[in-house]
């Protein structure tokens, strides 16, 4: 037997059982809040944009287990260097340096170029006068082997160039961080702002 609430102005909620010998959890927030059901929450969650303005490396922890996409968000992006700026994804266990699929293409005044990477999702941009705008989305693609996939495309208004991005990673826990750094791991960021959205 199903449950019905109906609201004074009319309006209802209803939620029926399964057919069949099977259960769930529906949590409705109180006031303002989110839906979450059989644990997956529904919403869109911005976090604080971050400065990309110094350090080799831009970190966001804390990433609810729930979560099944992320877009990560580059506005104006710079670093001091020539190194491919690239994401990395993490757990608990700490970030994940090795084990990527990641090819990236690039196009500058019609000149085109292809790079297989394996440490990171990477965008091909090796220059400093790079400003990368633009986002990556990271996808959830089997939550039973914990399969990540990138793609997306950014523009360079630095150096009029545009970055096509498309990879996979397999994690071996819960994808709970982000980072966002460059190949080398030693060119520092100098300008913009990072930020991701989350659901």
């Amino acid at each position: 037997m199903g449950v019905k609430l109906v609201s004074a102005s009319g309006g209802s909620v209803e939620i029926n059982p399964p057919a069949t010998a099977s259960s769930f959890i529906a949590t409705m927030p109180a006031g303002t809040g989110n839906v979450v059901v059989n644990g997956v929450n529904g919403a869109l969650v911005s976090a604080t944009a971050v400065a990309s303005t110094s350090g080799t490396s831009i970190d966001f922890t804390g990433i609810p287990s729930w979560v099944r996409r992320i877009t990560v968000m580059f506005s104006g992006v710079s670093t001091n260097g020539s190194s491919s700026p690239m994401i990395q994804l993490g757990t608990s266990g700490g970030v994940q340096t090795s084990g990527y699929a990641c090819t990236s293409s690039s196009v500058n005044a019609g000149t085109a170029g292809v790079t297989a990477y394996t440490t990171g999702f990477t965008i091909r941009a090796g220059n400093a006068a790079t400003s990368l705008i633009g986002f990556l989305t990271l996808s959830l693609v089997d939550s039973t082997n914990g399969t990540w996939s990138c793609s997306g495309s950014l523009g360079d208004t630095g150096t009029t160039s545009t970055y096509t991005v498309g990879g996979v990673r397999v994690l071996s826990g819960t994808l709970d961080r982000v980072r966002i750094t460059t190949v080398n791991g030693t060119d520092a960021f100098d300008a913009g702002s990072i930020n991701i959205m989350y659901e």
